[in-house]
């Protein structure tokens, strides 16, 4: 059997080592410690952003995003409806609702024609959740617009498009409170982290102290709110500060996948992940939708990459379709199940490992092709 090619698997160096060792050698091992800290200048300069806070998982970062917005049990949060759970589930946590917003086709974000929809719906809303899809940045300007219009504090989960731009300027900026993700399979990894970004240091401040169980000054443990334990480890921040110095190289390598599949495919009825021509995406995952008269699917495809040993996944199955969340509005400019239902009906995202060598993404394209 062929090895097996994956859909986007770590990529270790050797810097990665250097800097855990050193938290072994001073039996830093612990959560806490000079990993923690550099990691979080490192990745703030990096961004352009004033404060980083490290934490356990983008996940705890969305969390606590939520938290320093100000949302409170019964509120509603409009969330981009076509995104993976971990997007949203936070607004559960703190017992509000999220209203699904819908996507646009110009970069299959949130649709700012939608938000505004909702905000005429709802418009007591103070929090939205914007996610950057696949690496690629949404219509910013639009939506920070409406956000402002609407005294709405904007949340950006740039999980997924860690050193993708908009107009020059790095995703995860652009909200008042924003997060990354280092989970196994994005562009750098930690094996496992997040990071929370905000712009005023009381904001860190607050999230550092929530993230380390609320322990307030005093010799003994007393706590007068409720915390958690969302601090990143000293060994996993060693691993994603010798990550972060390969970056720019892995986004170059996603951005070749990106358009060797992009030139492999010309002629087929399929479109590749769009973006806007004043963005720049990381490039993290690359996919495709099928033209609707085709009678090809994308679980054909699927099936036919997965027998050459080849891991291919559909898109994001849309929120407001999952039966978790079956309660909650979903607004669209579209009908039915609006842009998000037809892109996951239609889309399939491909292997774009950067270990991947040239010899390897033909063989993908020639399964893909062949089936045409």
């Amino acid at each position: 059997m062929k090895n097996r090619l994956f859909l986007s698997s770590p990529t270790i160096h050797g810097e990665e080592q250097v800097f855990v060792k050193e938290a072994f050698d001073t039996n830093w091992v612990a959560p806490l410690g000079k990993n923690v800290n550099e990691f979080e200048k490192e990745l703030a300069a990096y961004l352009g952003i004033g404060h980083a806070a490290a934490l356990t998982s983008g996940t705890a970062a969305l969390h606590l995003a939520v938290k320093l917005a100000g949302v409170k049990p019964g509120d509603k949060v409009f969330c981009s409806d076509l995104t993976f759970s971990a997007t949203v589930n936070p607004v559960s946590y703190e017992g509000a609702k999220q209203v699904f917003i819908d996507s646009e086709r110009d970069t299959w974000n949130m649709d700012p024609a939608a938000l505004e929809k909702a905000f005429e719906k709802y418009p007591d809303c103070k929090c939205v959740v914007l996610v950057h899809l696949y690496g690629t940045p949404a219509k910013l300007d639009e939506i920070r617009a409406i956000c402002a219009a609407h005294d709405a504090v904007l949340i950006e989960d740039a999980a997924e498009s860690l050193s993708a731009t908009y107009k020059g300027q790095q995703t995860g900026t652009f909200g008042r409170y924003n997060a990354v993700s280092f989970n196994g399979n994005k562009i750098i990894t930690s094996s496992g982290g997040g990071m929370l970004l905000c712009h005023e240091e009381s904001a860190a401040a607050k999230a550092r102290f929530w993230a380390t169980q609320s322990r307030e000054p005093f010799p003994w443990y007393q706590h007068e709110e409720l915390g958690y334990n969302y601090r990143m480890s000293n060994i996993v921040a060693g691993i994603g500060r010798g990550q972060l110095l390969h970056l720019e190289e892995h986004r170059s390598l996603k951005e070749r996948i990106y358009h060797t599949y992009e030139k492999g495919f010309a002629g087929l009825p399929v479109k590749m992940n769009p973006y806007l021509d004043c963005s720049r995406p990381n490039f993290w995952l690359s996919c495709i939708t099928i033209d609707p008269a085709c009678a090809v699917t994308p679980e054909q495809i699927r099936l036919a990459l997965e027998a050459e040993n080849m891991e291919a996944r559909p898109l994001w199955k849309p929120m407001h379709m999952q039966p978790v969340f079956a309660d909650r509005d979903f607004v669209a400019v579209e009908g039915g199940d609006g842009v998000g239902g037809d892109l996951f009906a239609r889309g399939l995202c491909l292997p774009s490992d950067i270990k991947m060598t040239e010899e390897e993404q033909a063989e993908v394209i020639r399964v893909v092709r062949g089936l045409f």
